[in-house]
């Protein structure tokens, strides 16, 4: 029984890849529950964070072709809420059927999550969260005309998507309630997301238009909770160096100080592995006494055995393997 207190990032896209109905989600957390269950049997205290790019795009979309007077749509800050119900209502009845499947008695429970941002946050004018669905060159051009507020960007080689402003994380509003959750043995899913995006204006938190960056979000919760371990899921089993390359390694153990260095080496896209890095160095930075892991979901129970995924702690020697054979997967 380790009774290590953990905070599980889990992609968006790892819900919705390309069949955006309610069942195709629900069976892919069905799966995710199956592995994220390991923390619990070995007595790990689980907190579950989750993206929701492509399901609060694919919500604004149905939004505005639905709108009328009578029928406006929401603003992103309440869209982020309605996906984060949604996703966290999928995810604790997966997690409910799987840990009954294993005969074990812990409840779970998601918390609507606001996040609180600085209203002086220079993403505001500068977005570059991509949202929704991927976008052919022309297609863009399209919404382009038919929604000139609109910005796109091209994501990592996979085609285009909307970007809104992605300000960083300053403050978790319901990270007591998460821990208090914690300390009554119950899963708490939380910062849904990245959480409702929030700013203070005196005793009150006022929601505004944007999407934080979930694994930031993540970070944040994991280091107001006093985590032990901040697991941030990808496409991938490692971090690599020299991603798709002749020369590519992938990284075991590696220390914050050479994640820096591989950063000013621009060694990470800014729009899939970059924002995990950062996240990472910024828990360990924090909680000096933690770790990082970034890996695959699907490598979850080679991690619990032997350790395998790419482990970043404070000060540690930089280790890099060599890949045998060159991989084509992008990062999430």
């Amino acid at each position: 029984m380790t009774n290590r207190k953990i905070v599980v990032a889990l992609g968006g896209n790892a819900i919705l890849a390309h069949d955006a109905s309610a069942q195709a989600q629900q069976q892919a957390l069905l799966a995710t529950a199956k592995y994220l269950v390991e923390f619990i049997k070995q007595g790990d205290q689980l907190i579950i964070s989750h993206g929701n790019g492509p399901q609060v795009g694919n919500l604004l979309l149905q939004q505005a072709a639905g709108a009328s007077e009578q029928n406006p749509p929401m603003p992103l800050d309440t869209a982020v809420a309605m996906t984060q119900g949604s996703i966290g209502y999928w995810m604790q009845n997966a997690m409910a059927e799987v840990i009954a499947e294993n005969g074990l008695e812990v409840d779970v429970a998601s918390v609507v999550t606001q996040v609180e941002v600085s209203a002086d946050d220079p993403a505001f004018k500068h977005p570059t969260k991509p949202i929704g669905p991927f976008y052919t060159k022309a297609a863009v051009d399209e919404l382009k005309v038919a929604h000139p507020e609109q910005q796109f960007v091209e994501d990592a080689g996979r085609g285009y998507r909307r970007v809104v402003a992605s300000p960083r994380p300053i403050g978790v509003k319901e990270a007591g309630v998460v821990n208090q959750l914690v300390k009554a043995g119950i899963v708490p899913i939380s910062v849904g997301g990245g959480g409702v995006p929030v700013v203070r204006e005196g005793n009150r938190l006022v929601g505004r238009e944007a999407v934080i960056d979930k694994d930031f979000a993540s970070e944040k919760l994991a280091e107001l909770v006093g985590a032990d371990l901040l697991i941030i899921l990808t496409a991938v089993d490692h971090i690599f160096v020299n991603f798709n390359q002749p020369t590519q390694q992938r990284l075991t153990q590696v220390s914050v100080s050479d994640l820096k260095r591989y950063i000013a080496e621009d060694q990470f896209a800014k729009g899939s592995m970059l924002p995990k890095v950062e996240a990472a160095i910024q828990f360990v930075e924090h909680r000096p006494a933690g770790q990082a892991v970034v890996t695959s979901l699907e490598n979850i129970g080679e991690f619990l055995a032997t350790g395998s995924g790419t482990v970043i702690s404070a000060d540690v020697r930089d280790a890099t393997r060599p890949d045998d054979e060159l991989t084509t997967t992008t990062h999430d």
